[in-house]
């Protein structure tokens, strides 16, 4: 068919039509799940080139994953608009800082870190400090962090009472340690992916010419998923528009999820303030849910700043959302185990299933019910539960000491061993990698109340190993199992939402009134995966707890758009 201005119009509903036909100047789309947004921006770029609004190589079209920006090249290549960059800030921002730097400082433009762990753990060494690979990484974190937010490392300490720091170290070891990083990087004539944004805001700063040409290169201006902006990433966007005003911003304040890494969507929020001539839009009219679905969003976001009301454009009736409550993490996972295979065998395809949770280890017992019952799955985000580095470590550790341990309980043999790795029987308040390698270690320990009365040693570690070895590659037909961060983006006919307990959503170390709305946004990301079913579900013991859980605040304030099914599940 051939793409005319008009057929890319008719296919929009009257508020995308509004957003595509207002071509120049500020424009705001407040877009809620499933209403169409990569529709409304491909088609809005596609109808500014096909009316000669746009020259295509000057549009630029940013957004935050490699994924996603080929998502809109693909898009807008079928709609004519193939000349139109979309790449993600960095890709931008690296392409310009490889064109520049030799004309502006010299030579090549320095090599870009692989990751932090190596230099970390140079300067460790340096101060005298041994710590350990989940220290480092949220480290790493912690650096990142900063540096999205627009601080210098004396701003940093300044203001660190209100972060939690990692590991056990203090606030001047942090310090010392970001020193030290940067003062090695210097000298190693290398940069971090921050960086990247960094210098190419300082060059564009400094050096009037380059400004000239970078604001000549690109006029118009489209950013996706603006709610996720940083600091930043927000002033070089202003760097790269100049004086200009011919800006659009795509976004939803209720899938701000990535605030612990920068993200502000006070800027999202804020646009029509900073342009009071700014076109605005909402996109509520949802064609992704059933009504069912959208209400039960609606309920756990109504009243919150920025939150749309959703319509669900689909005539289906639907079914209510169904609430699982169960007696242990691994009911649980049998549980929505036998509902998937009880679907697949109704006619359902595995890859139209996904079971979202809140942190990698929930995957464990996922493997372990799914792999019974001989369905096929693929995790999304995420390495596989054997395949973490803390994991391949615990099972040689306890495959060595099983070989010279003999006659001691199985619970003191399995916890003497995960102690020397850093295992406790309570976790850390804290969150990032250390609060995940406790997570992975606890959930090895789970495998040992699991385990038959008289198991030994040998015999545990033996079954471990062969957990171990009998992972393989899902089939591309394959359930999705993936931590609600990582499903941001994606839909499935059918989701089972679990752990839905307080501790779990929300996490127990989101003590604070953001924290905790954060935790919300995070799980009405997860409840608008699903098309067609949705099922939520929590448990009330979980692995190596003596104490009950509670179900999340979050089900009690959506609970009268549910239906219960049944009441507490034997494991």
């Amino acid at each position: 068919m051939t793409i005319t201005a008009a057929s890319l119009l008719a296919g929009l509903d009257d508020q995308q039509r509004v957003a595509a036909e207002a071509l120049i100047g500020p424009v705001c789309m407040l877009a809620g799940a499933g209403t169409g947004k990569t529709r409304a921006i491909t088609h809005r770029i596609a109808y500014g080139v096909m009316t000669g609004a746009y020259a295509p190589n000057r549009v630029m079209a940013l957004t935050f994953t490699s994924r996603a920006a080929a998502e809109l090249r693909g898009r807008l290549r079928q709609l004519g608009a193939g000349g139109v960059a979309a790449r993600t800030f960095h890709a931008a921002a690296m392409s310009q800082l490889n064109y520049f730097w030799p004309h502006v400082v010299g030579g090549v433009a320095p090599r870009i870190l692989d990751g932090k762990g190596r230099l970390l753990g140079h300067a460790a060494e340096a101060l005298h400090l041994k710590l350990d690979t989940a220290t480092l990484r949220d480290l790493a974190a912690e650096i990142e962090w900063r540096k999205t937010s627009g601080l210098g490392i004396d701003q940093y300490a300044a203001g660190i009472a209100s972060r939690s720091l990692p590991g056990r170290l203090d606030l001047e070891q942090v310090v010392a340690m970001q020193q030290t990083y940067e003062r090695l990087k210097d000298e190693r004539k290398q940069i971090d992916f921050e960086d990247v944004l960094l210098a190419m805001a300082g060059m564009i700063e400094a050096e009037p010419s380059v400004a000239l040409q970078v604001r000549e290169q690109y006029r118009f201006f489209v950013v996706d998923e603006y709610q996720d902006v940083s600091p930043l990433q927000h002033d070089l966007l202003a760097l790269w528009l100049g004086d200009r005003r011919d800006l659009c911003v795509v976004g939803d304040a209720s899938q701000t999820i990535y605030s612990f890494a920068g993200a502000r969507s006070d800027y999202l929020l804020d646009f029509p303030k900073r342009y009071e001539d700014a076109t605005v839009v909402r996109l509520e009219q949802n064609y992704r849910s059933t009504p069912p679905i959208v209400a039960a969003a609606n309920q756990l976001m109504r009243g919150r700043p920025g939150a749309l009301t959703l319509h669900a454009a689909s005539a289906e009736v639907g079914v209510d959302p169904q609430v699982h409550d169960y007696a242990s993490d691994m009911a649980e996972a049998r549980g929505v185990a036998q509902h998937i295979v009880e679907l697949i065998e109704g006619g359902a395809k595995p890859e139209d299933i996904a079971v979202l949770f809140r942190v990698n280890v929930q995957a464990a017992l996922l493997e372990t019910a799914l792999g019974d019952v001989g369905v096929s799955y693929q995790i999304r985000g995420a390495k596989r539960f054997f395949d973490l580095q803390e994991v391949k470590q615990a099972v040689m550790s306890l495959r060595a000491a099983s070989v010279s341990i003999m006659g001691e309980p199985l619970f003191k043999s399995v916890s003497d061993v995960l102690r020397s790795l850093g295992w406790s029987q309570t976790a850390p308040e804290t969150r990032g990698a250390v609060r995940d390698r406790w997570e992975s270690l606890n959930a090895i320990m789970g495998l040992v109340d699991q385990a038959a009365p008289g198991t030994t040693f040998r015999a545990f570690t033996d079954e471990l190993m062969e957990r171990q070895a009998g992972q393989h590659e899902p089939t591309v037909s394959a359930v999705t199992l993936a931590t609600m961060h990582s499903a941001k983006g994606l839909e499935w006919d059918v989701v089972f939402v679990i752990g839905l307990s307080e501790g779990l959503v929300p996490i127990s170390y989101a003590s604070t009134f953001d924290q905790i709305d954060e935790e919300r946004r995070l799980l009405y990301v997860g409840i608008t995966r699903a098309r067609k079913r949705l099922a939520l579900s929590w448990s009330r013991l979980g692995q190596q707890q003596r104490s009950g859980r509670e179900r999340s605040r979050f089900l009690t304030e959506i609970g009268s758009r549910t239906a219960r099914a049944g009441g507490v599940r034997g494991a």
